[in-house]
This record gives C-alpha cells, sequence and structure tokens, in this order.
C-alpha cells in the first residue's frame, strides 16, 4: 500500500466469519447500519471505499484478514492505468464511504484493536481453563460422572427410575467425543454400576413412598419433562459443536479448489474465467432458490469444470476458425478427461463429477450428451449459462468481448433450447440486479 489513496475491496468473506466481520466494519464505519453492512458483505467481492488513505486502509485489512476475510487494496495511480471497463465495475460495486468526512479515523480503528481484547480477557481466560480441563484423563470424567449419577440415585432421591434415564447423557456424550468404543464401554459401566447398586440395596428400584414437592398426579410429568428438557439441550449442544466442524471443514475445502484451480489451469486466462464462472453460477443458483449445499456443489464444480482442458492443445482451444468434426469430438473429451482426473479424489468431489460431465449438455438434448431437460443436474444447466455469459464477455485471443447486453440477449435467444428457461429467468433477475459483474480487480 505505497500510494497515498485507493481502492479497499473486500474480496471473500468465509462463511463462519460473517457476523464477525460484518460487526467489525459496523463499529469502524459509523455511518453503515448493520443490516446494510450485513447484506452487502454476503454479495462479496464488494468495493467498501474507493479514496481510502493507505495508513487507514492497511489497518483495516489487517483487521479483516485476522478473521479469515480476503482484502485487496488497489492505490489510485493503479486505478487510473485499468481499462475503462474495469473502471466501470469498480464503480458497479456499493462504496461504504466515497468523502474524507465518512472515512473513520486511524485512531478509531486502532482503538477498536485495543478494545476488543480487553473485552474479551475474561473468554480467554474460560477458554484456557477449558482446554486445560480437556486434557484431564477422559476415562476419569465418564467414571466420575457415572458414580455422581449412582450417589443420586442411591441416596438423593426415591424416584429411582426416573434417574435411570439420566444415565443415558454419559453414553451420549461419549458417542460423540470418543467415538463407538468409548460409548459401547460407557453404556457397559452404566449397566454394571446400576446392577451392583440393585445387588447391594434390595430396596433401590421398589416402589417407595416418596417426599415430593408436587402434587402425585404431576410427580412424574416433571420428573420426565426434565429428563427430556437436558437430553434435547446436549443433543443441542453436540449438533451446534459438529455444524461449527463441518463449517470449519467446507472454507478449508473451498479454500484448497481455489488454490488447484491456479495450478490447474493453462493460462491466466482460464484460471480467471473458472472464477468468475463460480462467481456468476452461485449467483444464478441463489436466485434460484437452491439449497446452501447445492450452491456450494455448483460454485465447486464451476472452478474446475474445465480441468479436463489441462490435456487440449492450446491451439485448438484457442482455434478462430470453426472447428472440424475431429476436432470438435476431441473437445468433447474434456469434460470425461476432468471427470477421470477427479475421481480418484473421492470425497465430497464426487459430487461435483455428474455436473462437470454434464455442463456442455444442452436442454433441448443437442449438447455433449444425449440428455436433456429435467434429466441434466440442475447445477450443470446453471454452470451452462454462467460459463456462456463469461465467455462472451470476456477477450479471447481470437476476438474482443462482447457488452454485458448483447452477452445477454444471446442468453435469452438460448432459454428453452441451450438453456434452462428457469435458470435463465434467474439469470435475468441477477443480471438487472447488477450481480453479473466482476472487476478484474476481483479475480
Amino acid at each position: 500500500m505505497e500510494s497515498s489513496r485507493g481502492a479497499l475491496v473486500l474480496k471473500a468473506v468465509p462463511d463462519g466469519k460473517l457476523e464477525e466481520v460484518g460487526a467489525f466494519l459496523a463499529k469502524v464505519f459509523k455511518g453503515v447500519s448493520r443490516e446494510k453492512m450485513a447484506r452487502a458483505i454476503k454479495k462479496a467481492p464488494v468495493v467498501l471505499g474507493k479514496n481510502v488513505p493507505s495508513k487507514i486502509a492497511r489497518t483495516i485489512a489487517q483487521n479483516l484478514e485476522k478473521l479469515g476475510a480476503t482484502v485487496d487494496f488497489l492505490p489510485s495511480g493503479e486505478i487510473m492505468e485499468n481499462s475503462t471497463a474495469q473502471e466501470a465495475g469498480i464503480a458497479s460495486q456499493e462504496v461504504f464511504f466515497s468523502r474524507d468526512h465518512d472515512l473513520p479515523a486511524k485512531d478509531s480503528v486502532q482503538s477498536y484493536e485495543t478494545r476488543e481484547p480487553n473485552r474479551n480477557w475474561i473468554i480467554r481466560i474460560k477458554s484456557s481453563i477449558a482446554g486445560n480441563l480437556t486434557q484431564v484423563n477422559k476415562e476419569l470424567w465418564l467414571i466420575l460422572s457415572l458414580l455422581v449419577l449412582a450417589a443420586t440415585m442411591n441416596y438423593l432421591v426415591t424416584a429411582h427410575r426416573m434417574v435411570l434415564g439420566f444415565y443415558t447423557l454419559p453414553t451420549l456424550f461419549s458417542a460423540y467425543f470418543y467415538g463407538r468404543r468409548h460409548a459401547t464401554l460407557t453404556a457397559i459401566a452404566s449397566v454394571f454400576t446400576v446392577g451392583l447398586l440393585a445387588h447391594y440395596n434390595p430396596n433401590l428400584l421398589t416402589e417407595t413412598v416418596a417426599t415430593r414437592f408436587v402434587e402425585d398426579r404431576w410427580y412424574d410429568l416433571t420428573a420426565w419433562a426434565g429428563i427430556l428438557v437436558v437430553t434435547a439441550y446436549a443433543m443441542g449442544t453436540l449438533h451446534e459443536h459438529h455444524e461449527s466442524r463441518v463449517q470449519e471443514l467446507r472454507e478449508t475445502y473451498h479454500g484448497l479448489l481455489l488454490i488447484l484451480r491456479q495450478f490447474v489451469s493453462k493460462d491466466k486466462y482460464t484460471e480467471n474465467h473458472s472464477y468468475r464462472v463460480s462467481i456468476y453460477a452461485a449467483k444464478i443458483a441463489s436466485y434460484l432458490g437452491l439449497a446452501s449445499e447445492k450452491i456450494d456443489d455448483v460454485r465447486d464444480a464451476a472452478l474446475l469444470h474445465d480441468i479436463g482442458k489441462l490435456d487440449i492443445s492450446r491451439q485448438l482451444l484457442y482455434k478462430a476458425a470453426r472447428l472440424t468434426r475431429e476436432e470438435y469430438e476431441g473437445m468433447k473429451k474434456h469434460v470425461q478427461n476432468g471427470v477421470d482426473i477427479l475421481e480418484p479424489v473421492g470425497g465430497p468431489l464426487r459430487r461435483i463429477l455428474p455436473i462437470i460431465l454434464a455442463h456442455h449438455d444442452k436442454f433441448d438434448g443437442s449438447g455433449y450428451h444425449p440428455t436433456q431437460g429435467e434429466t441434466i443436474p440442475i447445477e450443470a444447466r446453471v454452470i451452462a449459462v454462467a460459463d456462456v455469459y463469461d465467455s462472451l464477455t470476456s477477450d479471447r485471443p481470437y476476438r474482443k468481448a462482447m457488452s454485458t447486453y448483447d452477452a445477454k440477449e444471446i442468453i435469452v435467444k438460448g432459454s428453452g433450447t441451450e438453456f434452462d428457461p428457469k435458470v435463465v429467468n434467474a439469470f435475468l433477475l441477477a443480471f438487472r440486479k447488477d450481480e453479473m459483474e466482476v472487476p478484474d480487480i476481483m479475480v
């Protein structure tokens, strides 16, 4: 950030960090509401400002990068040297501050940095204590929980049958945190403990007159409700813990795909093309109302949809003249080549193999394969529109890019023949909201 002023660009925010990044930006830029900030960062990449002092930009960027966000700074001189189309792309992005009095003072940004550690010192201490406690031998914690339940059943309550339900909890936690073996051992230990108590205390599970705090007809219901609530809370906690781990793995997976696209591209055009297609396709899928998991698959497949072109010569890829039948058949092989490359990897990549295989299939059945209509995966139908749109609006070695409006008209004309009409309608919604442009500085 050598220039005195320039454009500050928020390129990407991990899904699990949206709230933290939004909270930071809302505190730094006082004039922007938290709701507007949240909506904007979900649509990243977004330009935070065009005339930001480099010192302030550097401090903001450092804080955002600590939160896992990807930030870029484009000096003013570098912006002036870029093409008109690129400047238009910057101008089309939402800008949080554009006048000097909108800018946060550098000391206010730094004060945020110093306030947060002071505010969170209790949390850090608690985390440290919790971390140390978890280092204690896990078998000891399980044994302790069983002993507490045994003491409760034998000495503290008379409704022994109700206490039996609580023995479910150590087994559930053991299964989640430690695996099947420990869960089985915990269950066996629970049965052994209760059996031992019943052997030495003949009155343990027999009917007795209990000292009850509520009427008899409500006693069993109250005890049952307590067990139900505790079990629900425990399972909910386990679920949230599991979801957070899955989200971390998903973010790592997406990051690896972004890195992978740089190694599988034959040149800069192919790399940037795949990245832009992934952004366009994700936006179209969002307007189409697909589930978040399907949108992730669309984005991942788009990043790797041309991986099979590694085996295609550049002369064939960039040939300006019409391809011969033999050349066309050779070009068609790149979708199967891509599947062959990714198939041994397994895992989540297996879900995107049918998408990559079908992304050149046409809605009327005239594409690479005879599949048509709804038999083509919806994710592949989305990528087909995004792929053609980016190809039309990007420079090629043999032709210049056409305008976005002309490209849009070609997409519309292909509705019902080359493209799924539902996908084209979703594309038009995104296009009308100026979400089908990716400035060069974002790539």
